[in-house]
């Protein structure tokens, strides 16, 4: 590739929120080191049969650049990257441990809990990509945020120790601020019961009211986050932001690998468990190294595919 041509990458969505978040990281980062020009495909506007999959013979597609490299994060995008990988001259990386051989891709990142080796074509990334910046400085205000989930295969879910969590923590930092926000898993009970916690102090935010840039606009003007162990979406999205993290607590299901991810992130002292709050509220818990899956994927992608002398 000459060194004045702009890399063209196309990203292939499956329509799920934390999916589409890991693409528009890796993208973001792949425009701002190398210029990328990226163009989404949806996954589910586009026909695939069987046979497209089985001899790389791309279905229609709406009129785009070539591409440099097709990426792809979702079980449901499998089909159509795997029908794409003989466009000529590009490469395909998918951002999970994929379903089919990881030969029949360039390469793939997939997060460490996956328990897949780093390779050549695989980089290990500590949790899971996302869209967020790791902020510059942390504010002095006494605001904190609380992101809530809800049921999932990792984690047995419990709304009265959660709402129990909040209150404690609530009446134990009276002087600050907090907002509080939903997820569309959050049950129903729960959401009511937070909803009662609103006053001038407490700001209670439904997911139906939040945009994309909504967490990134509220993790920069916090001091502290306390987040449910159920996503590990959301549970690196505030640990990349740099603000110190907490979790609420709830027993984890069996050997679940995200929850081992989870408690690997609290061994490093990158999030701190419930009971070790004032770590959290004092700003104590501040890592030595920042955690930016993004840019450290981007680079990867840069050096192998596009600049091998890329630091």
């Amino acid at each position: 590739m000459e060194d004045q041509h702009t890399p063209v990458v196309w990203l292939i969505t499956d329509g799920k929120p934390g999916h589409r978040n890991q693409l528009k990281g890796l993208g973001n980062r792949l425009r701002v080191l190398a210029g990328a020009s990226l163009h989404w495909l949806d996954a589910r506007e586009i026909s695939t049969p069987l046979w497209r999959v089985l001899l790389g013979a791309p279905p229609a597609l709406p009129d785009l650049p070539d591409p440099d490299l097709i990426v792809a994060a979702g079980t449901g995008t499998h089909r159509l990257i795997l029908a794409l990988r003989r466009v000529r001259n590009s490469k395909t990386l998918v951002l999970m441990k994929p379903s089919f051989p990881l030969n029949w891709v360039d390469a793939a990142i997939i997060p460490e809990h996956d328990d897949v080796s780093a390779s050549d074509r695989v980089l290990v990334s500590e949790g899971v990509i996302n869209s967020i910046t790791p902020l510059a400085k942390l504010t002095t205000k006494h605001e904190a945020l609380v992101l809530i989930g809800g049921p999932s295969p990792h984690f047995h879910w419990d709304s009265d120790a959660i709402a129990s969590q909040l209150s404690q923590l609530m009446a134990s930092y009276p002087d600050w601020r907090w907002t509080i926000s939903d997820s569309r898993r959050t049950p129903a009970d729960l959401r009511q019961r937070l909803a009662e916690l609103a006053t001038p102090r407490v700001t209670v935010v439904s997911s139906d009211q939040t945009h994309e840039n909504w967490l990134a606009h509220q993790l920069s003007a916090s001091r502290a986050a306390w987040v449910t162990p159920d996503s590990m979406s959301m549970v690196c999205e505030a640990v990349t932001s740099g603000v110190p993290t907490g979790l609420l607590e709830l027993p984890s299901k069996g050997h679940s690998r995200v929850a081992l991810g989870i408690a690997r992130l609290a061994e490093r002292g990158r999030i701190a468990h419930w009971r070790d709050h004032p770590a959290v509220m004092s700003a104590r818990l501040r890592h030595d190294s920042k955690l930016w899956e993004a840019d450290r994927a981007a680079r990867w992608v840069i050096k192998r595919f596009w600049n091998p002398g890329h630091k």
